[in-house]
């Protein structure tokens, strides 16, 4: 296919799903290369990453036990908004997912924003990611001289040449990514679970409730602190509708993403819930630090000669595999949206192994302010795209929710057919999450610092999609023009 395919060319080659009146321009090009071994290790990877990893010790040290009750909370919430998603794309699967799906039931201003919102996500996630990367690095003597920016810089070189080559190393390389996330994480929980029941000394510290109980209890600082790190906990469940976007270039979505959304549930409850559970237990939640994963922390305190390299270069696996999937689902939603107008010209185009190269290099280029982010500020680059970060996922999440309400509401007119697998309890569960989500950012404002300076800050961001949308909208229109009239 050539790299210049136009809107009008997409379209003659890419019918509308069975169900639906819509098509889409970004859906055609692409190949069908994912298999169900890859949506399936995609869905747990974006279920694990580095809001687990590296997130969870400074929260540990925050908010005490009691993070494990965010987790547990959020993970619910994450599971509505990926089983929302999930409907929607057994209704019409799309590589441009949500944003598409927003095309449809909003209208184009709709999608504008989701895109732009979803770019911010993964943008500033990017940062987050490289950031994490070049802090794990430093865990050993041989990196220890190198400064964080060229650390970071080097971690996204690597990831964005292998997104760059086709989507089926992209496929291959988040599948062993997850193998490896999930693989060190059992490993990591048996060792946690002999260690309780042998009661075998960490630290000076024999494991058990009795670690919880001496330290304060589950609520060692308040509950405060645990309703103010919600935000954070987001964050680390924020991959999770990736499994949506690459339903699109897979064979038989249909029998894949049922399967491989259902499972998302248990795996939050055993890994990150059961995971922070015995980092509590093995540890006084004082141990802990924002500076390091707390498996490593753990790894390092048992004195086992090794293990805690190995667990530090697993964590920085999982920092490589959320990079990777951020570059790989921004450059699929950007060509949804440059097809449509939404997004520059250069984002809709793509290369010879059928990559949206053109939104993958926009999302690395924003990497590389990060690169600059990390060599003026390091001890706070984390932090402050955390916070950006959030705000992306929060919109993102809450976007796929009014679709998803959208839709349930013109299945009731007639208008659309919901598939066989739906999200129960519509529209309670969309109106109760996006409640929850609105009540995240208020947390986020309330708990001060650059929290509050990140939410004072969405006038700016809807001003910027505003004044987008009045700079792009008549090449919008002028291509939905072109639409009705091939």
């Amino acid at each position: 296919m050539s790299d210049r395919t136009t809107a009008a060319e997409t379209l003659a080659v890419a019918p509308p799903a069975a169900g639906s009146h819509h098509v889409d321009a970004g859906d055609a090009g692409y190949s069908k290369d994912l298999k169900s071994r890859h949506i399936n290790m995609i869905a747990i990877g974006g279920a694990i990453g580095t809001g687990l990893f590296l997130g969870a010790g400074g929260r540990l040290a925050g908010a005490g036990p009691s993070l494990a009750i965010a987790y547990a909370v959020c993970g619910v919430f994450a599971f509505f908004v990926v089983r929302a998603l999930g409907e929607l794309v057994l209704y019409r699967p799309s590589s441009g997912a949500f944003v598409s799906y927003a095309r449809e039931f909003m209208g184009e201003k709709g999608a504008f924003a989701a895109g732009w919102l979803y770019f911010l996500n993964w943008a500033t996630t990017a940062v987050a990611d490289i950031t994490a990367a070049a802090t794990y690095a430093h865990f050993w003597g041989m990196f220890s001289d190198i400064p964080q920016w060229i650390l970071a810089l080097i971690a996204l070189a690597v990831v964005l040449t292998a997104n760059l080559i086709s989507v089926k190393y992209f496929g291959e390389m988040e599948f062993w990514f997850a193998i490896i996330k999930v693989g060190a994480l059992v490993a990591f929980m048996l060792i946690g679970i002999y260690l309780v029941v042998t009661q075998h000394p960490v630290d000076g510290h024999t494991p058990g409730f009795s670690t919880i109980t001496d330290s304060g209890g589950i609520f060692p600082v308040g509950m405060l602190p645990m309703l103010l790190v919600i935000q954070g906990v987001v964050f680390a469940y924020a991959s999770v509708e990736l499994c949506g976007v690459a339903a699109g270039e897979t064979k038989n979505p249909e029998k894949i993403m049922p399967k491989a959304i259902n499972s998302i549930m248990w795996r939050v409850g055993l890994f990150y819930v059961g995971s922070v559970v015995l980092l509590a237990l093995l540890l006084p939640y004082t141990s802990y630090s924002g500076d390091e994963s707390p498996f490593v922390t753990v790894m390092d305190k048992l004195g086992i000669p090794g293990a805690a390299g190995v667990m530090n270069l697993v964590v920085l696996t999982a920092a490589l595999s959320s990079l990777n999937s951020g570059l790989y689902s921004t450059g699929r939603i950007l060509r949804s949206m440059a097809l449509s107008g939404s997004a520059p010209k250069f984002t809709g185009l793509m290369n010879k192994g059928q990559v949206p190269y053109g939104g993958i290099l926009l999302t690395a280029g924003f990497g590389v302010l990060g690169v600059g982010l990390n060599y003026i500020m390091p001890g706070e680059a984390f932090e402050i795209v955390l916070n950006f970060a959030s705000i992306g996922i929060l919109g993102t999440w809450g976007m796929i929710m009014l679709c998803s309400l959208m839709f349930w509401h013109r299945s009731r007119d007639g208008r659309v057919t919901r598939p066989s697998y739906q999200l129960p309890w519509a529209p309670y569960t969309q109106i109760v999450t996006l409640a929850f989500l609105a009540t995240v950012v208020f947390l986020m404002w309330w708990g001060g610092g650059v929290g509050r300076t990140t939410v004072m800050c969405l006038p700016l961001i809807a001003a910027a999609l505003v004044g987008g949308w009045f700079v792009v909208r008549r090449r919008v229109n002028d291509l939905a023009q072109e639409r009705e009239d091939a």
